[in-house]
């Protein structure tokens, strides 16, 4: 009987050990999905959240969406095009336009929020824009989805990829990556 309380007292010593493993890999999963420094190249895009710091000037900071158009609008310097920059790029395009007939000497940070979403068409029980989350692949988007349709064609799918090249569509599978913006299309299978 002490050896049955033994056996069951370590079996959930593990269970405990691998669930608190699972929790710190999904919180370094979110932090690192909405949290990007400035020094990435990750391109800004339509449908991007960020903040903007200009250091000792709360009037001139905020967060900001970027629009449709890439545009996102700043006090005193106005519309500023976003959309295709890095982060870090953009710091250096806001403190440019700051200098010198606002301020001498501005000091900016640029983070970014929330990435744009991603998009799911086809035959997925619920297609529709879904949040953006870091190491996105169609197999884990198909399953934000609900799953396939009992008519989906489950070894194809198509991503179509809008960047500062243009659009261009991909053939995919369930572990191609998927980016900010994808749109991905699960066909309907023949029979």
């Amino acid at each position: 009987m002490i050896h049955q309380a033994y056996r069951l007292f370590s079996l959930s010593g593990l269970i405990l050990t691998l669930a608190a493993a699972a929790l710190i890999a999904l919180s370094a999963d979110i932090s690192a999905s909405t949290d990007i420094s400035a020094g990435t190249d990750y391109k800004l895009g339509a449908g991007d959240k960020i903040k903007v710091i200009v250091f000792g000037h709360d009037t001139l900071s905020g967060e900001f969406e970027i629009t449709g158009s890439g545009i996102i609008s700043l006090p005193l310097i106005k519309s500023i095009q976003a959309s295709g920059v890095t982060a870090r790029q953009l710091e250096d395009i806001i403190t440019d336009k700051l200098k010198p007939d606002y301020l001498k000497n501005p000091k900016v940070s640029v983070s970014l929020l929330n990435y744009r979403p991603f998009y799911i068409l086809g035959e997925v029980k619920n297609p529709g824009s879904y949040p953006y989350s870091a190491d996105m692949t169609v197999i884990k988007a198909i399953t934000r989805a609900g799953g396939y349709t009992y008519r989906a064609k489950k070894n194809r799918a198509s991503i179509t990829r809008t960047d500062a090249q243009g659009t261009s569509n991909i053939d995919a599978r369930e572990h191609t990556p998927v980016l900010p913006g994808d749109v991905i299309n699960i066909p309907e299978r023949l029979f």
